[in-house]
């Protein structure tokens, strides 16, 4: 399982939909060139969003703005946001106003939904989606709006779930779906190619739109060329806005290239521009990162180079400024930002890095708290923990005390939680415990029976394996019995 790590971002808890892809169609819309689905939120991975715009004051809907105010109560809620009369002032306005509108108040509409799945901290389910996409059949962009405008409806949807696809879908909701997006992506990058005195590009919407593009990606959507387009429209803002971004800017850029790149990206000279400028910005900025940016960024750079990045002077530095950050606010990170630091630490170290005094503080300081939090972890979690120890050890990870008992807290709930491991997550955790009874970690009552839980889930997985996880899971059950596992 070398090369086959599930490697952590966003939200690592996914629901059964989240990697179903829509048709291979492209839909044109009336006012767009391009069309397709999707989204969930990354709210950065998981709690933290990129930076909002501040918006234009507007008076398009009292319920919209209502909720800000108040503690959310998801269907009262729900159903103002989905007022017919809140659809009819937007294209009313877009009509009265034509080609001289700006699109603010559609982005305050985003924005609202936005806040709604915010305040009820998750996103839009799919009879929620499917209600607000019949709402927005007439809910399109235009080249008029403004960078602002086209910035927050596009951050704002996505996070709030609007492009996320499922399987099924109405063909009506798909094709809309299909066709605002398209809308919006047409806006982006017509204004990402005018002249510098026509735009009003800012950094912070070239961090919040890459963020997007990658979430885009991250849940299922297809990466057409007019996707492509626009990653590569805002890679050249990237390049030439560097000395702009603030920390949460760099942090959600590595993550959105790193992503981009896990799901297909190729890795341009644009590209590797962007990832090479920003690099030195991780040690301009290392004071200003939160414990969630930390755990982002070492997990960016980790995944950029199991996809073939270089570890150049320029990310090894970068790197190694964060390291110490792990150890002093290791307190602060959440069960998702240990799996995510833990993964990442072993996947640099599998590709190469140094197992520097840093990093293993930084390690030492994160295995207490698998034990302490050990019932926050989800099915993936717990696979990238266990495959990140095992991975560790292969690198020669000391088995301190408190590795055992990290591995310790981690096996029951393989058991526990068996039934809702996908595939790769099977051939994980068996490769991973293989791993560690091959590298002398003792064959305990717990590892037997997590083993026992396991392999009984290779039969009904064996349709979705990829090659590399079969040739995981023989060489794992062969290492297993050579060590002593029952037949």
């Amino acid at each position: 399982m070398d090369r086959s790590s599930a490697g952590i971002s966003g939200q690592y808890a996914r629901s059964g939909n989240d990697n179903k892809q829509p048709d291979d169609q492209a839909t044109s819309s009336r006012r767009g060139r391009y069309g397709y689905a999707t989204i969930r939120q990354w709210d950065n991975p998981s709690h933290t969003a990129p930076g909002r715009h501040e918006f234009y004051h507007s008076s398009f809907t009292r319920s919209s703005q209502h909720l800000q105010y108040r503690s959310v109560n998801p269907a009262q809620d729900f159903n103002a946001l989905t007022k017919q009369e809140i659809m009819d002032g937007l294209v009313s306005k877009s009509y009265r106003f034509g080609h001289r509108y700006d699109g603010r108040d559609h982005g305050r509409y985003a924005s609202s939904i936005k806040k709604y799945t915010s305040a009820a901290k998750r996103p839009l389910n799919r009879a929620e989606q499917s209600q607000l996409l019949r709402l927005l059949q007439n809910f399109t962009a235009t080249r008029s709006w403004n960078w602002r405008s086209l910035t927050t409806t596009l951050h704002s949807l996505t996070s709030a779930g609007v492009f996320t696809p499922h399987n099924p879908m109405d063909e009506r909701v798909k094709l809309t779906q299909a066709n605002l997006l398209s809308t919006l992506l047409d806006a982006i990058i017509f204004i990402c190619n005018q002249k510098p005195q026509a735009r009003d590009i800012d950094a912070q919407g070239v961090a919040n739109l890459l963020w997007a593009m990658a979430k885009l990606a991250d849940n299922g959507q297809k990466r057409t060329q007019e996707l492509n387009e626009a990653v590569a429209a805002l890679l050249f803002h990237v390049n030439t806005q560097k000395d702009l971004f603030n920390a949460q800017g760099i942090a959600n850029l590595l993550w959105a290239m790193a992503k981009l790149v896990d799901k297909g990206q190729e890795r341009t000279p644009e590209l590797n521009e962007a990832v090479a400028r920003l690099l030195p910005d991780v040690n301009a900025q290392k004071a200003n990162f939160k414990p969630q940016e930390i755990a982002n960024l070492l997990w960016a750079m980790a995944k950029l180079v199991d996809n073939g990045q270089e570890q150049t002077p320029g990310l090894k530095g970068a790197v190694a400024v964060l390291l110490p950050f792990v150890n002093a606010q290791k307190d602060q990170f959440i069960p998702q930002h240990i799996a995510n630091l833990l993964w990442a630490m072993a996947k640099l170290v599998d590709n190469g890095l140094e197992r520097t005094p840093r990093l293993k503080e930084a390690v030492a300081a994160l295995l207490p708290h698998v034990k302490a939090q050990k019932d926050q972890f989800n099915t993936q979690g717990i696979t990238n923990l266990l495959w990140a120890m095992a991975k560790l050890v292969d690198n020669g990870q000391e088995q301190t005390s408190e590795f055992n008992d990290a591995v310790a807290a981690l096996l029951p709930l393989v058991n526990a939680q068996k039934d809702q491991f996908l595939a790769q997550g099977i051939a994980n955790l068996l490769w991973a415990t293989a791993k560690l009874v091959d590298n002398w970690q003792e064959r305990t009552p717990l590892l037997k029976e997590a083993v026992a839980a396991l392999l009984p889930l290779v039969n009904t997985a064996k349709a979705n394996l990829k090659p590399q996880e079969i040739a995981n899971l023989l060489w794992a059950m062969a290492k297993l019995l050579d060590n002593g596992q029952d037949t």
